[in-house]
């Protein structure tokens, strides 16, 4: 079958190869691959090759297609069963014809959207639920209009559903976005209020009448704006990430006793942890919402062509870190 994958940290290592299929056993699920997503952690995952490798590595973290074998122990699926996934960080990825992925991970494709609609969703909103159910414990099934939450990088990946999973769960939402595209992208995705992350954020959301936040999303690099998170946090918030620390220090939130948390998508797969199958039913209420419209997709740019040439410009794209959404690629 055509994979594509990386032999090293630079995007001209992109190779087109020929590999054998893998026969699910298990719980796992052989999916022929119809759409694919690019996302950020693709750019990171290459970039922290430090030697040419032996065998391309193939990337992909959102993945679309129909299930074409199962494993003897799959309870939930059958074969023709249309799915979506973001996948596991320890396996082979979705730059491939066919994927082979644990079932507790997937969930049935929404029956409405369209798959490109659907393919940019899966990682996103993954990573936003567990940040916000999870590491932020927002209930949503309780009144929470009194309390407030700034996403920073509004406008991104994350970001996009975030700020509508958290405007659905009644908060006021302060999202972060830096032109009138990305400003408007934000308030038609449930935004309240909306503040600019390349100038003062502390003046900014004063200037709205907030002294501080319950609970702050970093989801671009933290160290431009570490001072303005520990001013904004209230004592005993909830402040969590998605990206690295460099140079800012956690003991700097000790004084107002803030909670501290890290969201990576991939931990409960990667460990196979019982709390895996939270994926799988994570998805199946985003298939759902996408359905009803409750949930807006938030694919920008999408490519026809599952080849190289393609896969590369999708790249290139998300690459440069000037994206609004998400970038799809279909077969």
């Amino acid at each position: 079958m055509k994979a594509f994958g990386v032999t090293n940290s630079k995007l001209a290592s992109f190779t087109e190869f020929n590999k054998e299929s893998e026969n699910p056993s298990g719980r796992d699920l052989l999916v022929k691959i119809q759409g694919i997503s690019i996302n950020p952690v693709d750019i990171a995952t290459r970039k922290r090759i430090t030697e040419d490798l032996t065998e391309p590595k193939i990337l992909g973290y959102d993945g679309y297609g129909t299930v074409e074998k199962i494993g003897s122990e799959v309870k939930n699926f059958e074969i023709g069963d249309r799915v979506f996934f973001a996948g596991d960080y320890s396996r082979a990825g979705s730059y491939q014809e066919f994927e082979v992925i644990d079932e507790r991970i997937v969930s049935h494709a929404p029956k409405g959207a369209s798959i490109e609609k659907s393919v940019a969703m899966p990682l996103v909103t993954l990573t936003a639920s567990e940040l916000l159910y999870e590491k932020l414990n927002i209930n949503p099934g309780v009144d929470n209009r009194s309390k407030t939450i700034l996403i920073i990088n509004g406008a991104g990946g994350v970001g996009s559903i975030a700020t509508q999973l958290a405007h659905l769960a009644g908060l006021k939402v302060i999202a972060t976005a830096s032109t009138q595209e990305k400003v408007q992208w934000v308030k038609d995705l449930g935004a309240d209020l909306v503040v600019n992350h390349h100038h003062d954020l502390v003046k900014q959301v004063n200037d709205l009448g907030i002294k501080q936040v319950d609970y702050i999303l970093g989801l671009s690099d933290n160290d431009p704006h570490w001072q303005e998170i520990v001013s904004l946090i209230k004592p005993f918030g909830t402040f969590a990430t998605v990206t690295n620390l460099r140079n800012s220090q956690i003991g700097d939130l000790k004084q107002k006793s803030v909670n501290f948390s890290w969201e990576w998508m991939f931990t409960k797969a990667m460990y196979k942890l019982d709390s895996m199958s939270t994926q799988g039913a994570y998805l199946e209420k985003l298939a759902d919402g996408l359905d009803s419209g409750m949930i807006k997709s938030t694919v920008t740019k999408v490519f026809h062509g599952f080849n190289l040439e393609n896969i590369k410009r999708a790249t290139e794209l998300v690459e440069a870190g000037h994206m609004m959404g998400k970038v799809v690629i279909l077969n």
